[in-house]
């Protein structure tokens, strides 16, 4: 079935003076069914990135920063993403940053297709995996009333977003996630799970969140540490204006009069 968008969020169309007229007279919403005119594609700036030492540029627009900070998951040979206008596409793999993380803010921009033959999991399919193993869910989910655990701003499989915050395909997106990993006792076992707060578009869509073992995207098991991951799932998507801050456990215990 055809996905309809609502026009509060696809504002295509106007509706006339006449249609409101005749909406009124008959007592009942107006409802209608635009044509489905396809986005215009968005190419405006990236956000700035925070002029802060503890900031790790995993990605600003430059070709050369894929090769430097990123490789293929699951081998160490280099990505083939392209750069276009300032975004890497999603081609062939799957690709890992060199460093691991632990607990982290990261911040990514994204950019999916506009497939409007294409339904489900297989419109603008990517994802945003933390340490190799939790993924926060990239899709075209626009106009869900009840976005579910497989769309877009999900914990993926686990965890549905708290609101729909997607802009329409081809716009420019934004991810702010706070992660603070598992914690594990002397003999292995997960004393505290790991929890996620993400941000989309500056709507809160997880609000520390707790993840229960891996989503699918990495091993089932909860990790210590692992790589930041951006998914190839058969679908063209764009990525930008990639930086990280590692986080501490906790922070200073004193407190110091200024």
């Amino acid at each position: 079935m055809k996905r309809i968008r609502p026009v509060a969020l696809r504002t295509a169309k106007h509706l006339t003076a006449a249609a409101l007229g005749v909406g009124l007279l008959m007592g009942s919403a107006l409802h209608v069914a635009a044509k489905d005119d396809a986005p215009v594609d968005d190419m405006s700036a990236p956000m700035p990135i925070p002029t802060d030492p503890h900031v790790i540029v995993l990605f600003s627009g430059k070709p050369e920063q894929i090769a430097e900070n990123w490789v293929r998951q699951g081998s160490d040979q280099a990505p083939n993403w392209p750069v276009k206008n300032g975004g890497m596409v999603t081609t062939s793999s799957s690709i890992a940053t060199k460093q691991k993380f632990k607990d982290f803010q990261l911040h990514v921009e994204f950019k999916v297709p506009y497939m409007p033959d294409k339904h489900g999991q297989e419109r603008g399919n990517s994802g945003i995996g933390l340490l190799a193993t939790y993924e926060i869910q990239v899709l075209d989910s626009l106009g869900f009333k009840e976005p579910g655990a497989g769309d877009c701003g999900a914990v993926y499989s686990q965890s549905a977003p708290l609101v729909n915050a997607c802009k329409p395909p081809l716009s420019w997106q934004t991810y702010d996630i706070s992660f603070h990993a598992a914690r594990f006792d002397a003999d292995g076992k997960v004393t505290t799970k790991p929890r996620v707060t993400v941000f989309q578009n500056g709507l809160c869509v997880q609000n520390n969140q707790e993840i229960n073992g891996g989503t699918g995207i990495g091993p089932k098991a909860d990790a210590k540490e692992g790589p930041i991951i951006l998914q190839y799932h058969n679908n063209t998507v764009q990525f930008r204006n990639v930086w990280i801050v590692p986080l501490p456990e906790e922070g200073a215990k004193h407190y110091e009069p200024r």
